[in-house]
């Protein structure tokens, strides 16, 4: 599988501490990739140095084959979700002006939509479910609906590659298991997906592989392989448990005093 993104020992400190640690991962052309771990294990800080906003210390970082700040006209290649949205939502924006944003890494300098990029950015709403909701004041329609706004806002430029910043922060759960369903269906077009997250249970019915972080990659492989107790345990320094109920795998993290595997005194 051709690479799209590779990290190799990749160091990172920021305000003298040490956020990232000997990260080495690949992303292959087409996968979904999840990556997920605690508040403060440097997980945002990752897409960063994916995105090139932040240079590492020490180590390699390529994508497209080449170090993300020579990326040139191939930036336009990535599309972006980050993990929160500054928009006035009482400012009065339309959603098709929103995810028209999305073509002005395309666009170059100075340089106005044109028919053609209102056709892609309709053509990303579609995609998403919201064609109905072009005209529509960003601020008047519901979470999940901005949601997919802002990913078609990342698809406008018909990227490669789609970098998420916990994409379902505040929104219900429903609307959480929609959007990853989505997520999937796009991969199925060809796009490769990163997306940073804490709903380790539910994303891994969709992902490809699950990557486990905090400072140092603790693991990166098949979920079936990676979403165990050990794992997490080690992820998120106590006891957590991961269970499947229903549609819906969950995890429990206790303090690890109270922890007792059944039949352990």
């Amino acid at each position: 599988m051709k690479p799209v993104v590779e990290l190799s020992d990749v160091w990172v400190e920021l305000g003298g501490h040490t956020v990232l640690e000997g990260i080495t991962m690949t992303v292959g052309e087409g996968e979904f990739v999840s990556v997920v771990g605690p508040n403060g294990a440097g997980k945002t800080t990752l897409l960063k140095v994916i995105l090139g906003l932040i240079r590492p210390g020490q180590g390699e970082v390529r994508v497209f084959g080449k170090a993300p700040w020579a990326l040139g006209r191939d930036r336009a290649r990535i599309g972006y979700v980050p993990q929160t949205e500054e928009v006035d939502l009482s400012f009065p924006i339309r959603v098709i002006d929103v995810v028209l944003m999305g073509r002005y890494g395309a666009l170059g300098w100075m340089r106005r939509p044109a028919a053609a990029d209102r056709r892609a950015a309709l053509e990303a709403m579609e995609l998403v479910g919201i064609g109905d909701l072009a005209d529509k004041v960003i601020g008047e329609i519901s979470g999940g609906q901005r949601q997919r706004a802002f990913l078609a806002r990342a698809l406008a430029a018909r990227p490669d590659l789609i970098l998420l910043d916990e994409p379902t922060t505040g929104v219900d759960p429903a609307a959480s298991g929609s959007f990853y369903d989505l997520l999937h269906r796009i991969q199925g077009r060809g796009v490769t997906i990163l997306m940073v997250t804490h709903d380790i249970g539910v994303v891994s019915q969709f992902v490809d592989k699950v990557a486990c972080i905090n400072r140092k990659l603790v693991v990166h492989g098949r979920p079936e392989e990676v979403v165990t107790d050990e794992v997490l345990a080690e992820m998120y320094g106590c006891a957590a448990l991961f269970f499947h109920h229903g549609r819906a795998p969950h995890m429990v993290v206790r303090p690890h005093r109270a922890f007792r595997r059944e039949g352990e005194r």
